[in-house]
């Protein structure tokens, strides 16, 4: 079920949460297939061995993992990081940086997504230099928009003395709209987290800077797997599937 669904938005760029990745068993290129470079967190949890991974038609330039544990904090079941994937993609788009983001899921711990997020602002901003490359930030945050480490990712407050700016790719498409990923019409999430008080935690975000307005146009941005099949549930989560094109050429 997940690969027809992952088939059928045809990406050229993946962002995986929660994938398993074993000596025996790649379940990114289960999903996929040959025609990507993949690359996989090494932090991986204790029992499934999953954890996080980037997936790009375009050849990959260059990458770094960023540990997001905190420390001295028990290893409840996920290890947080982020994948910071730097890919030669065609132009006019260029150099673009894919950061898949994975923080801290416990719905008391927005003090740990929030040095989180910073945590992986900065090094995006150092890769960022002076030629503004397209970056892409996305994944299962965690946390809804009105959360501050949302609000620090798309220019809304500053955290620990830094600020950044991206455009929330829902929210540009959808104004005004609920956009639930973590939707308890699932049956999966019906079952397992019905009172959990946060539901739209997977976000597509493109950085903006400061002129506020992305290097792209975002044109769209859909929900995927927010159905059924015969009963079955893709996953608890729904994904995102946003298309990001050039501007066109003002008329004159």
């Amino acid at each position: 079920m997940l690969r027809k669904i992952v088939q059928e938005a045809a990406p050229e760029v993946v962002l995986f949460s929660e994938e398993i990745h074993t000596e025996q068993y790649d379940q990114t290129g289960d999903l996929l297939g040959d025609d990507y470079h993949v690359v996989h967190s090494t932090a991986r949890s204790d029992e499934e061995r999953s954890g996080i991974s980037v997936a790009s038609r375009w050849p990959v330039v260059e990458h770094r993992e960023i540990d997001l544990m905190t420390p001295g904090r028990p290893v409840d079941e996920f290890r947080w990081a982020a994948l910071l994937v730097t890919v030669d993609a065609p132009e006019p788009f260029g150099r673009t940086v894919v950061v898949n983001h994975f923080p801290e899921a416990a719905a008391d711990r927005e003090v740990d997504r929030e040095r989180q997020a910073v945590t992986v602002a900065r090094p995006v901003e150092e890769l960022v230099g002076d030629d503004d490359p397209l970056v892409v930030l996305g994944g299962d945050l965690d946390a809804d928009p009105e959360a501050a480490s949302l609000r620090f990712l798309t220019g809304r407050q500053s955290l620990d003395g830094w600020s950044v700016c991206y455009r929330d790719a829902w929210q540009v498409t959808h104004p005004g709209e609920h956009g639930w990923t973590l939707d308890p019409a699932n049956g999966i999430v019906r079952a397992t987290m019905p009172g959990r008080p946060y539901r739209r935690i997977d976000h597509l975000l493109v950085r903006c800077g400061s002129t506020g307005m992305p290097p792209v146009d975002i044109v769209s941005c859909e929900r995927a797997g927010v159905e059924p099949v015969d009963g079955v549930w893709a996953s608890d989560h729904a994904g995102l599937v946003t298309d990001l094109e050039p501007y066109l050429p003002a008329l004159t």
